[in-house]
């Protein structure tokens, strides 16, 4: 290792208050004193209103503890301080932070990780309330097009059929004309003597004016009275056309009764003897069309949404994934898998085998070798065989059977609706067109190609001054989307299919849109999911938000973040109990004040130390005997431009590339379906590919590790989840008091009844519903929050009963239980993935998305079983949360994993764990559209020749600084 001598050092600034913090003025500084929340040492801290602070340390150290559990809590009770009395009467009962006080609190934006909105309807566009301008837009300059002509639809009125003509020559004689309209249940003879009553003397027919009465008298059937049918028009004014104000007049009053009395229809007859027709209805080329509105663009309305789906773009039905798994199969191996079985292969299978011969059907030929036409026609069937359409209908009529309703079942998935093709509007929202572009066609577009077209979009003048302040509002946060990175997202995409780091950044744009001043946002690790290169666009857009007059703290682990801060916060020295001090506050400056010897503060701090070298994650030795291999081959979802990607067993491979480059695609839509259907835990629809090659049958088992919850219930814990518990409860139950009371392990359970606190029902906590607002969630009365019967907590081991030792740290419990190996031996495994502060009891809820996968990693290493190989593991950016000394712990995790051998692929940006690792696949090279080639495969160093590679631009940088 390094060290860089000290005048080459990133020195630390520290920052001189001009007063003690008693006397800071709280409209220049937020002053928090005695900060006692979760492991918070009695920390005072006062932070500059309207300057950009980072605060860092390592996980568990006490950041978000200090950002969101202190700050933005005391924000968010004050807030709601100034409610109705509904909210007030809870305050009583709401826990205030443990401070001494808090001054100078602006009012709070938190925008964390989670993506917490899990509604199916939201979208990247209805969450940046892009998409609300943009139904604007199109309702108020929207022009309908009509599909058969091409030609904009319109609808006349009096004022421009007058305006037609009075730009008649003087003199010019015409007529107002209206077709009759007959009523249902009377006849041409009951509708003219209608006209009689209504004051009409005149009809219009072959090209001349006759009386209504003469021509009833005339043309009556003697036997029946009636009138012969015909086409009749009705007279309502004959004008001679003078440029005057009164023949003005008149032509708009019989105009207006034309278009009354013939329901939208009017003509104007000439003396040439041509006929203009004009109509008040919204219609051409013989269609009649809606009227655009807000709600005809809303997907979220019934009256915009596509009636197929609801609005949802997608439909229950058959998958053709999960009908055809394995597409390297051929129709005689197998690949159809409803006709495997006995039970159809007889009636289906055989006869298409025995038959295809007929129709030249090549039954030994890959799935993925098939044209286009032959694959259609396994599903159309044809005078030979029945196809799958047929099959499927087969078991819809005869679903009364069980064995029928659990095979459709099997192979249902949702699937594009066939209606909207996933767009959710209504088809003819499609007609309604603003330069030469539908709404549809927009929302399917990138951010970085929607954003060129709005600013360079050419409207008339009047269109101009109603479009104006909405074109602003959209180009301002299509601007702020494509700068923090997201421009390769499409308004189109659900919310809830988005990373943490991509929801967090979009609420970031959609603040930075709405343009607030004097707030205080509170962000957590902003810089999740951005590779290198756009790291310092988006300290860009934090200072943009700084210099609108807010103060911006950011939780962050990113070095080019921490440098770009006005102010940086190190809290630690440690993690848990051995954290939560103000270990420095001031300003890294690059050859700053030279230091002959490192401060206290320094020789604590392993920010200070990580960042000058003095410490560093140790490159381990590369594998380079790569024996197999798996390969994906015709890889083509999303943006991937039919890739074939190697991927190594036995070794630990990372998959990089710019944000929207297709990593997650490639891996978490394609590559993790493609190996559990094969493995049969179906995980619903997989992407688009070809075939898998390879030695993929020597995986045992395929574990998506994700940042998702460890468990859907409050009371599920890191304990619980490494099988840990177990052994506590019967350790407790062994007791000498309890087997007096006859209490049983499930006694010690906070999960069923018996020991718990039933009013809680062992939570802990009790949920009070608020209205309009986030759920409150106050400590039990009954058990002050220890979860258990008075009883069942006067049962102890060494001391301690069950509630405490479910609030000792895993470290702590680690000592405790030292003469009790089976308990200790579940527990390590949570400490050497750096989750040693965490509480045995803490609810999975409150664990970040970072944690939550760590606790996952510990539960697989925890299996001592030395023949677990086999297994492939995928990690979705597992450097979350984490400070560079915790990477280097989850990097000995992960070395764990592979030295079992097992595989390990990570999609990750963090440079760090990029070195680490065996094998590289790097996709781009940029994001969207201009994303999903394969630009390097192989091993690390030789990336580093690759010219194309933006990763390796990084990289080479950041092994040099090694």
């Amino acid at each position: 290792m390094r060290v860089h001598s000290a005048r080459n050092m990133k020195t630390l600034l520290e920052t001189t208050l001009p007063a003690p913090l008693d006397d800071l003025d709280p409209r220049q500084y937020i002053i928090i004193k005695g900060a006692r929340v979760n492991n918070l040492k009695n920390l005072s801290v006062a932070i500059p209103r309207n300057k950009l602070v980072v605060i860092t340390g390592l996980s568990g150290s006490g950041k978000s503890s200090l950002a969101f559990d202190t700050l933005f809590a005391e924000g968010q009770r004050m807030y709601v301080e100034s409610l109705s009395s509904y909210a007030r009467q809870f305050l009583g009962r709401m826990d205030k932070p443990d401070v001494d006080y808090i001054r100078g609190v602006a009012p709070a934006i938190a925008i964390e990780q989670k993506v917490n909105n899990r509604n199916p309807r939201s979208t990247v566009g209805t969450t940046t309330e892009i998409y609300d301008y943009m139904k604007l837009l199109f309702a108020r300059i929207g022009k309908t097009i009509s599909p058969v002509s091409g030609a904009e639809v319109k609808k006349d009125t009096v004022d421009g059929v007058v305006d037609y003509a009075m730009a008649l020559a003087e003199g010019q004689r015409l007529m107002v004309l209206y077709p009759l309209l007959v009523k249902e249940g009377r006849t041409d003879n009951d509708e003219l003597k209608i006209l009689l009553q209504k004051g009409f003397t005149r009809i219009f027919l072959q090209n001349e004016v006759v009386f209504i009465e003469e021509w009833l008298d005339a043309n009556q059937d003697e036997k029946t009275g009636e009138v012969k049918s015909t086409e009749i028009l009705v007279v309502v004014d004959r004008v001679s056309i003078k440029h005057d104000d009164d023949t003005q007049f008149r032509l708009s009053d019989s105009i207006q009764t034309a278009f009354f009395e013939g329901e939208g229809s009017c003509h104007i007859w000439m003396e040439n003897e041509s006929i203009r027709s004009f109509s008040d209805r919204f219609e051409a080329d013989g269609i009649l069309f809606e009227e655009p509105s807000v709600n005809f663009f809303s997907f979220n309305n019934p009256y915009g949404a596509c009636k197929h789906c609801e609005g949802f773009g997608t439909v229950l039905g058959i998958d053709p994934e999960l009908v055809i798994p394995d597409k390297s199969l051929s129709v005689f191996e197998g690949a159809i898998a409803p006709w495997r079985g006995e039970a159809f292969r007889e009636e289906f299978l055989k006869v298409l085998l025995k038959n295809g011969i007929k129709f030249d059907f090549p039954i030994h030929r890959p799935w993925f070798e098939l044209t286009p036409q032959e694959q259609e026609k396994l599903w159309t069937g044809n005078e030979h065989f029945k196809g799958l359409n047929n099959f499927f209908e087969y078991l819809s009529s005869n679903s009364y059977k069980i064995q029928y309703r659990v095979m459709l079942s099997r192979f249902r998935g949702r699937t594009t609706c066939s209606e909207c093709k996933g767009t959710r509007l209504r088809k003819d929202a499609g007609f309604v067109k603003i330069s030469g572009k539908s709404i549809i066609e927009l929302m399917l577009l990138p951010v970085s190609k929607l954003l060129p077209f709005f600013q360079k979009l050419v409207i008339n003048p009047q269109e101009q001054k109603i479009a104006r302040q909405l074109l602003e509002e959209i180009n301002s946060r299509l601007g702020y989307l494509e700068k923090v990175g997201l421009g390769y997202l499409s308004l189109n995409r659900l919310t809830n299919s988005l990373s943490g780091g991509e929801f967090q950044r979009i609420k970031l744009a959609t603040s930075l849109g709405s343009a607030l001043v004097g707030s205080m946002y509170i962000l957590d690790e902003p810089s999740i999911g951005l590779h290198p290169r756009d790291t310092q666009r988006l300290i860009e857009v934090l200072k943009t938000l700084r210099d609108l007059g807010n103060t911006v703290i950011v939780v962050e682990h990113e070095e080019e973040v921490m440098l770009a801060a006005d102010q940086l916060i190190d809290i630690g020295p440690e993690a848990g109990e051995g954290g939560g001090h103000l270990i420095f506050q001031g300003k890294f400056e690059e050859n700053g004040k030279s230091a002959k010897t490192l401060s206290d503060a320094e020789n604590n701090s392993y920010t200070f130390k990580y960042l000058n070298k003095l410490e560093a994650i140790a490159l381990p030795k590369p594998r380079t005997n790569f024996i197999d291999f798996i390969t994906l081959v015709g890889a083509r979802e999303n943006n991937l431009k039919n890739l074939k990607v190697n991927i190594p067993l036995n070794a630990f491979t990372v998959v990089t590339g710019v944000s929207g480059s297709g990593k997650s695609t490639l891996i978490s839509k394609v590559l993790y379906p493609a190996l559990a259907h094969l493995q049969g835990v179906g995980t619903g629809e997989s992407g688009k590919f070809d075939r898998l090659e390879g030695a993929y049958k020597k995986i045992k088992q395929v574990e998506f590790i994700d940042q998702n919850p460890i468990g859907k219930s409050s009371r599920s814990n890191p304990v619980s989840y490494v099988k840990a518990l177990d052994a506590i409860r019967n350790l407790m139950a062994s007791q000498v008091l309890a087997k007096n009371r006859g209490y049983s392990p499930s006694h010690f359970s906070f999960n069923v009844e018996g020991g718990r606190c039933e009013t809680c029902q062992g939570e802990g906590e009790i949920k009070i519903e608020m209205q309009f607002m986030a759920d409150i969630y106050l400590k039990c009365e009954s058990c002050h929050g220890r979860r258990f019967k008075e009883e069942v907590l006067e049962v102890a081991f060494k001391e301690k009963n069950i509630a405490q030792i479910l609030n000792l740290t895993v470290d702590d419990a680690i000592k405790f239980f030292g003469v009790q190996p089976k308990i200790a031996e579940r527990l390590q495994p949570l400490a050497d993935v750096g989750l040693g502060y965490v509480r045995l009891g803490q609810s999975s809820n409150t664990l970040s998305g970072g944690e939550a996968q760590r606790v996952k990693l510990a539960f697989f290493l925890s299996k001592a079983n030395p023949v677990d190989n086999g297994i492939l593991f995928i990690f979705d950016e597992p450097t979350t949360g984490l400070h560079f000394h915790d990477i280097s712990k989850l990097l000995k995790s992960i070395q764990a994993l592979v030295n079992r051998g097992n595989t390990v692929i990570v999609i990750e940006h963090n440079l760090d764990m990029v070195k680490c690792a065996d094998w590289i696949i790097d996709l781009g090279p940029e994001g969207g559209d201009i994303g999903g080639n394969l630009v390097f495969q192989g091993p690390v160093q030789e990336i580093l020749e690759v010219k194309e590679s933006i990763t390796a631009r990084y990289l080479k940088e950041k092994l040099a600084n090694a």
